[in-house]
């Protein structure tokens, strides 16, 4: 029978020893990084990102975080570079070059491209006085330590770190372009992602899509914008067009007795609730879910209370939103 107790062992072990290499990194992070930074964020192109083996899946994780965050990356595999693809880096690109080791031979006719026509190199490893950190411009050096695997063989240690280093440069960088979450939702219309940074101005409904009667609308005409509209429910507007109150299925049924002699002012509730076009639609989805409803006006957010659209939790559940 498996010994479960061993196998948590060796995992929590494997967890604080990585760990503790990230304190390494951070204790061992100088004005490299900063150095890295500020070129990359000069750069008239892009950054070329390359490494081979494990540190190629990090190179195009770090490629993806950048391109998400605001700076144009892509990453070039060091053996399709010899076969056409250094046609993909030119001048004004900066390249990051990741070898833990520092010696792979796959990205030396990569390194010696940049030599060539002056494209700033990058280089990310473990080893001061290996190849990629003789021939780069800029070190980001990392500490070298065990890996985790126990036979020293197996990258562990060293590709926890060389993430974490380049989620630290991409964060670097995006706080310097004060990117923000509208930005990053831009880069993320779809997914997860994109449906939590959706917008209520978004997804509302507009126009003559929009439910709406004046306070003194005969309740026989409220009831046929109320059906022909299909949301269940119409907002009631004053004089000035600002929404003052709303009329409902239930507001209907306290009022059946007369109905019909009644105005959208007198049967309407007031102050009902609304959200503002810029709010996100996960916190219009929580008011509606709050007050058990299934519809909110949406208002300027200016304060006026001046209808802008309507918004029903079937639009959201449509934007993966839930």
């Amino acid at each position: 029978m498996a010994d479960h107790t061993k196998f948590t062992d060796t995992a929590r072990r494997v967890i604080r020893e990585e760990a503790d290499a990230l304190n390494a990194l951070a204790d061992t992070l100088d004005g490299a990084l900063a150095d890295a930074v500020d070129l990359i964020l000069n750069a008239k192109g892009r950054i070329i990102i390359s490494g081979i083996g494990k540190s190629g899946h990090i190179a195009r994780k770090i490629a993806a975080t950048l391109a998400s965050t605001g700076t144009p990356a892509h990453f070039v595999h060091p053996a399709e570079a010899s076969h056409g693809d250094l046609g993909m880096v030119t001048r004004g690109d900066v390249v990051l070059a990741i070898s833990n080791s520092g010696e792979a031979p796959e990205l030396a006719n990569l390194i010696a491209y940049t030599q060539r026509f002056c494209i700033p190199l990058i280089g990310m490893t473990s080893r001061p006085k290996s190849s990629l950190a003789i021939q780069s411009d800029i070190v980001l050096l990392m500490p070298k330590l065990p890996e985790a695997c126990g036979t020293g063989v197996v990258p562990t240690t060293s590709t926890t770190m060389t993430l974490a280093l380049g989620d630290a440069l991409s964060v670097a960088i995006m706080e310097h372009r004060a990117f923000s979450a509208d930005n990053f939702r831009d880069f993320h219309p779809g997914g997860k992602l994109g449906s939590q940074l959706s917008r209520v101005g978004d997804l509302m409904h507009k126009k003559d899509a929009v439910p709406l009667v004046g306070e003194k609308t005969p309740m026989s005409d409220t009831l046929l914008t109320i059906s022909q509209k299909g949301f269940g429910v119409v907002g009631v507007l004053d004089d000035a067009g600002y929404l003052t109150g709303i009329v409902t299925d239930g507001d209907l049924r306290r009022n059946m007795a007369g109905l019909l002699d009644l105005t959208a002012g007198e049967v309407m509730t007031k102050a009902p609730r609304t959200i503002g076009t810029a709010s996100l639609a996960e916190e219009a989805v929580n008011v509606m879910n709050t007050g058990n409803i299934t519809c909110l006006f949406v208002v300027d957010p200016d304060g006026s209370r001046k209808v802008a659209g309507i918004l029903h939790i079937h639009d959201c559940l449509r934007a993966g939103i839930v």
